[in-house]
């Protein structure tokens, strides 16, 4: 498996700092997060040529892009149109500067949509952008937030989508946050369609986050998990409005997962 960070940890810095602070670290890509303002310059309005200039910075640095962290939503049908619209522009970015993945939400259930309504409905929008994110090499993966925390909502509206573009952002908080599985619960729930994670460690009685492995989540269980279906794509921290400057909680929580990791590989071997 692979390890990339969100533009969250240092939304100060160019891009090219980033591939920097990533080649120094051990990283093996870095996950921009558009719509915020930071500095890396990954925003669906850049022009052509600063796609291509990206993309062979990108290239030529030997760090991924794991994925491009959008704001897309879906599940208020007064505002899916406009959402679509974006997820397909978002798609084109992500192709054309060589990003296989972008993140996407369910986003907040409108009171008056029920459950059952906004499955169908955000099912609907993610098949609408499914064919071209396919045509264009693009992986587009829902993410466990919002008022998607519970793991068998997401496993439906992939259901009801049945494509290969649509896939799953396993972010391995909330659904053990708010209530709705365990680790191992969530993890086999959505198995069939993880194609990328979001890794932070936090408590669940104050929302703090802390280091890996000092907080209420089972990293050390999540990659054992891992390795036990071969998984072969990105772990991301998205670690936002951290205490400690990246310089220091970068290569510290890569350091913890990857310790994970080879004692859960020894494990197998053993």
């Amino acid at each position: 498996m692979k390890y990339s960070f969100m533009s969250f940890s240092c939304p100060q810095l160019s891009l090219d700092e980033m591939i920097s602070v990533a080649k120094r670290f051990g990283y093996d890509g870095i996950e921009p997060r558009t719509g915020r303002g930071h500095k890396h310059g990954i925003e669906p309005d850049i022009d052509v040529a600063a796609r291509r200039e990206i993309k062979k910075r990108m290239e030529d640095s030997g760090i991924a892009l794991s994925c491009i962290a959008t704001s897309c939503r879906y599940a208020d049908p007064a505002a899916a149109r406009k959402n679509i619209e974006e997820t397909l522009r978002c798609v084109d970015l992500a192709a054309d500067v060589g990003a296989p993945r972008i993140r996407v939400f369910g986003g907040k259930i409108p009171e008056n949509v029920g459950r059952e309504g906004a499955i169908k409905h955000v099912a609907e929008s993610l098949r609408e952008v499914a064919d071209h994110a396919s045509e264009r090499g693009v992986i587009v993966c829902m993410e466990t937030h919002d008022d998607w925390c519970n793991p068998k909502h997401v496993a439906e509206v992939m259901r009801q989508v049945n494509h290969p573009a649509i896939a799953v952002n396993w972010d391995v908080m909330h659904p053990v946050r708010m209530g709705f599985a365990t680790m191992d619960q969530a993890f086999e729930v959505l198995k069939p369609w993880i194609r990328h994670l979001h890794v932070h460690d936090g408590l669940r009685r104050t929302g703090r986050l802390v280091p890996i492995g000092k907080g209420d989540y089972d990293h050390r269980r999540v990659i054992e998990l891992l390795v036990s279906i071969k998984y072969d794509g990105y772990l991301s921290g998205e670690w936002i409005n951290w205490d400690d400057p990246y310089e220091v909680h970068l290569p510290r929580e890569l350091a913890t997962l990857k310790g994970y990791e080879r004692e859960a590989r020894e494990s197998v071997l053993h």
